[in-house]
């Protein structure tokens, strides 16, 4: 199970992927969306868990979804999607 972060640095124009835990970004995308569906990706493919998403420019994180297997820890549903 892991847990990855989607970030856009100050300045920067692609967004990236990074594991909970990393230094370095694990990919790159050219927009917020497209590194959202590879950050689920890549937390599918390790078990689930957490993707957090960050605002623009190294803003706090804006909303958090779970990736199946992994726990939810809350009981309320997502009715966003």
């Amino acid at each position: 199970m892991a847990n990855y972060h989607v970030t856009q640095k100050k300045g920067q124009k692609n967004w990236n992927v990074k594991k909970a835990g990393g230094q370095n970004a694990s990919a790159t995308a050219r927009t917020q969306k497209e590194a959202e569906k590879i950050a689920k990706q890549f937390s599918s493919n390790s078990g689930g868990g957490e993707v957090r998403i960050h605002k623009p420019n190294g803003g706090p994180i804006r909303d958090s979804d779970t990736v199946k297997p992994g726990n939810d820890p809350r009981s309320i549903k997502d009715k966003k999607y």
